[in-house]
Order: structure tokens, then sequence, then C-alpha cells
């Protein structure tokens, strides 16, 4: 595949109030702050790192490899390549989103979520080489779950563990416009939904308290509905509150929230609504309005964010970027 001469940039904007303040509209204020640190990716879209790891970088690269980024440079030898089972010929396709196991320090387990060959969203559990802590085990690779999906978009691809231990798991309503087989609002498909899995049981285990847990009334591996395309979520490291960017349809990006105490369930309310506003006419009580929203005058797809709990801005702390 071409490389693109991309260069890989990390930019934070401030885009949200306080989180004490949460249904407060944006602050006026606006931070932007770039450093370039490598050139020569395809498609960066996520970064992260190992629990308690400050020395290195993790960079994951759309068409199916992730890269270590350490003392200063990008390594060459990718930390884990599964370009050939990867399908990212969609532009919401590929290798989507890397998570490090809450233990990774003892056990060298992480978690992908990638595009299979037929289009399916994979979520699938790898090991580090007992050999290399820069390189993975590209043979160890165990299926946790395997969504099919009916489009090539609104795929989702966020994965992350939460404060309770749990795999959480954003998905997209399956895609093409409006939501056509409305799995926003069903409870009874993985689609426009996120999920809570417990991955210490293989391939894993349903949390008990999840809200469907017995599963006559939705599916037991969700946690809530109503998402159009959470293409990125995160947890508050300080209160364990959770922040869903939602990618919107036509008119309104939002960012939706859910306390550390919820117990589940909630409606995001997608196909309803986008942003606060009735998509097409319709209505629906009990579901949960986003903290913020913006039109497409201001900016295109909301890309996530985090609540600032770092020391170099101090004047930022607790706020969403």
């Amino acid at each position: 595949m071409r490389k693109l001469n991309v260069v890989f940039v990390l930019v934070f904007i401030l885009l949200a109030c306080k989180s004490e303040a949460k249904a407060d509209p944006p602050s006026d204020r606006e931070y932007v702050l770039t450093s370039i640190i490598t050139e020569g990716l395809t498609r960066p879209l996520f970064v992260t790192t190992p629990p308690g790891d400050t020395d290195r970088l993790f960079v994951v690269d759309q068409p199916g490899e992730i890269y270590v980024y350490q003392d200063g440079a990008m390594l060459e030898t990718p930390f884990l390549d599964i370009s050939s089972i990867v399908n990212d010929q969609g532009n919401e396709q590929g290798l989507l989103g890397l998570a490090f196991h809450p233990d990774y320090a003892e056990n060298g387990y992480f978690f992908v979520n990638y595009t299979a060959q037929d289009g399916s969203t994979v979520v699938a559990r790898y090991s580090v080489s007992a050999d290399d802590p820069n390189l993975a085990d590209p043979d160890s690779e165990e299926v946790v779950i395997w969504i099919e999906q009916p489009f090539a978009n609104h795929n989702g691809g966020m994965l992350a563990f939460g404060p309770d231990g749990y795999l959480y798991i954003g998905m997209g309503d399956g895609g093409s416009a409006g939501d056509p087989n409305n799995n926003g609002q069903d409870p009874f498909t993985l689609l426009g939904a996120m999920l809570r899995l417990d991955i210490n049981t293989e391939p894993y285990a349903i949390p008990l308290d999840n809200p469907f847990a017995d599963g006559t009334e939705g599916r037991p591996e969700i946690w809530a509905i109503g998402l159009r395309n959470p293409w990125r979520f995160s947890f508050d490291r300080a209160t364990g509150d959770l922040y869903i960017a939602d990618v919107g349809q036509n008119q309104y990006e939002e960012v939706n929230f859910q306390p550390a105490d919820s117990t589940g369930g909630e409606n995001y309310g997608w196909n309803i609504y986008e942003g606060r506003h009735s998509y097409e006419g319709q209505e629906l009580d009990g579901t949960v309005k986003p903290i913020a929203e913006y039109s497409h005058d201001l900016g295109c797809s909301v890309t996530g964010g985090y609540v600032y709990r770092g020391s170099e801005l101090p004047e930022l702390e607790g706020v969403y970027l």
C-alpha cells in the first residue's frame, strides 16, 4: 500500500468545560499545543501506553500495524503487524483500537479492534513476545468477539478498560445514513451500543451487573444503547466518569456522559435524536442528552478527548479536551 506523507502530530484543543459543570456550554478559551514527533506513517489514528509505562508510546496505524515510539524515535520494526488479515479498504475500516490489559506488566495481554476481510468487527487478544518487550507475538491471537457489520462505515473502533477492570467496546450503528436498520434503538443487536465484557474468562464472560445480563430485555453484552458511531471514549482517571464522543449525521456532533456510579442501561438517543435535537421529528422519553454538542458550522467529526489531570497546565485541571 502506498505510504502517504503523514505527519504525526499531538494536538490538544479545548472542546468543553470543566467536568464538574457538565451541562455548561464550551469555554471561550482555546489552547492548541502541537509537537511533531515522527513522519512516514500511513493513517495513524490512536496513541496509548501500557499501564505504568512512561517511556513508550504505542501508535496504531490504520492499515494494520502498531508502532512503538521510544527515546525520541519511532522504532522501525512494528510492535504488531496484522495487515494481512485487516480490511482497510473503507475510510472507517482497518485496525481501529488498542487497549492494554490492566495487568499487562504481569500477563502481557493487549486487545485490538480491527475490521476482518469480510467487513466484520473483530476484538482479539494478543500477547507480547517473551523475548522482546517491543515486539508482540503475531501468532498469539485469541478472538474475543466477532460482530457482523451490514455496511463499511460506523464501525466504532474504540476499546478501553474501565476502572472496574471490564473491557468497554464502542460499537457504531453499522452504517449507512440515518441508521436504516434502527440498530441504535434495538437492544437485541450489538450495533449502536457500548459493550462491557469480563475478559478474564475466555473468550469472555458477562458481568453480572450488566443491565441486560439475563438476556431477556437485550443482549447481555450491552452496557448502553442509542449511539451512532462512538469513535472514541475515555474514562476520567480521577473520578471514573465516562465521556463518549459520538459522531453525528449531517448537523450535530456530540459528547455523551456517564457518571462513575451509573448502573448502565442509558439510551443516548440515536436515531431519535442527533445531538439534543429531534432527528426527523421524532421524540422519545427517557433518553440521555449529550453534555456538549456543536454544529457542522463549527467543525466536522468529533474525535474524542480526555479529562486533563496533568500538572503542566493547572488551569486545565478537570477540563475535557
